[in-house]
């Protein structure tokens, strides 16, 4: 996760059953190659110890008893200065009080004071708690203030009750925390569409047609691009996928409702990534009602599908069209000459040629390795590699168009 790789993350951790959540998280950060810090409260270690995080991180995990210690003069400052993100998971109540009326009587209120960076909590808490007139007035003040709120979630509490006040799993956090220091990425105020998933093609109301693509391929293009601080709009098909954190989802089902939805969600759009596998053929008439085995055999008629990428050709060099138009050639046979022919006859400005045949890359796998033909006829290769690796050079290329 190159936009984590090397981040300095404070982390503040309060006095909250959450607590344990916290340790997750910061496995997950510096699993990132994020540099993690971490405050704990008194409270906080009436419910994880320090020696959890400093285990978890390698680095030493910080306590008021630092605050005192020979760095006390210089500690919050340091802190404070060399995080490019605050994060407080979990933040509780009495936290939230102290941040938006300026407390500074322990290590992570005052160094609160002192940080130059973005600050981001994920507030944990009892129901109540977080509806009370007092702790939603401190929210209004945090959040003109800019604070970032990462949550919290719906669900049940450790007192049994349900409502708004969990705190967000970790996985989720990882999410927030990836677009806020994505936002001042090489993309940032750009607007890319992203394609997702295999379209279904219906012939019944209860079966269609579709293929095998999963979707990753296309999610993790609409990762990457939020990682440069684009503003993402993912058009998907169904799938088991959760959409990065900070996309518009837009679903789409058949090729025709993909077509609508490209046509109107890439009008002026800087860059459009069709990752998405669209059918080239359809059933030419739906059935009504199911169809019924003791019916006999039914004879399934064909007829071409809407061609997406042609259509986003043919609006020619206006303003509907996207600046930058990326395809993808999934193929079976003759791999390079497929791709370069679609490559020509959509106008697109690269495409990704994927040989499905593998059995280690393409679809439904973690993996991929792909060979990238430019309209200006040069040629990259890609050995095996993450789906989210392979979609960081694909944003690194529409980087690089975007700014000739």
């Amino acid at each position: 996760m190159s936009v984590l790789s090397e981040k300095n993350i404070l982390l503040g951790v309060t006095g909250s059953i959450a607590a344990y959540k916290a340790a997750d998280l910061a496995s997950k950060l510096t699993q990132a190659d994020a540099h993690v810090d971490v405050i704990l409260t008194r409270a906080a270690e009436h419910f994880i110890p320090p020696i959890t995080f400093q285990s978890l991180t390698g680095r030493k995990a910080s306590t008021d008893t630092d605050l005192w210690g020979g760095e006390a003069h210089i500690l919050h400052v340091g802190l404070g200065h060399a995080a490019d993100l605050l994060l407080i998971a979990p933040c509780t109540a009495n936290t939230l009080a102290k941040l938006a009326h300026g407390q500074a009587n322990d290590l992570l209120s005052i160094t609160a004071l002192a940080a130059q960076c973005p600050l981001m909590v994920a507030p944990a808490m009892d129901v109540g708690m977080y509806e009370h007139p007092a702790t939603q007035e401190n929210v209004r003040i945090l959040r003109e203030r800019g604070v970032y709120f990462a949550g919290p979630a719906e669900g049940r509490m450790a007192s049994g009750l349900t409502g708004y006040g969990r705190m967000l799993e970790p996985a989720e956090l990882l999410g927030h925390v990836r677009l806020v220091l994505g936002k001042s990425g090489k993309l940032a105020g750009k607007k890319i569409v992203v394609t997702a998933g295999g379209t279904q093609e219906a012939i019944d109301p209860v079966r269609f047609i579709t293929n095998r693509s999963s979707g990753k391929q296309g999610y993790a293009l609409a990762q990457a691009t939020l990682d440069a601080g684009a503003e993402v709009t993912l058009i998907s098909t169904p799938t088991a996928l959760t959409a990065p954190i900070g996309t518009k989802v837009v679903s789409a089902y058949s090729a025709q409702e993909m077509l609508q939805a490209v046509l109107a969600e890439s009008a002026g759009a800087d860059a459009l990534i069709m990752a998405a596998a669209v059918a080239d053929f359809r059933p030419a008439d739906v059935a009504g009602s199911k169809l019924k085995k003791r019916d006999g055999i039914p004879q399934i008629m064909l007829e071409a599908a809407p061609d997406v990428l042609k259509a986003v050709a043919n609006l020619g060099s206006g303003a509907n069209r996207p600046r930058v138009v990326v395809g993808f050639a999934a193929e079976s046979r003759d791999l390079l000459a497929n791709a370069a022919e679609k490559l020509s006859s959509k106008k697109l400005d690269f495409i990704v040629a994927n040989d499905i045949s593998a059995t280690d890359s393409g679809f439904d796998v973690e993996e991929n390795r792909v060979t990238l033909l430019f309209a200006d006829g040069k040629e990259e290769k890609l050995s095996l590699r993450s789906k989210l690796a392979v979609a960081e050079i694909i944003v690194e290329k529409i980087i690089d168009l975007l700014e000739t």
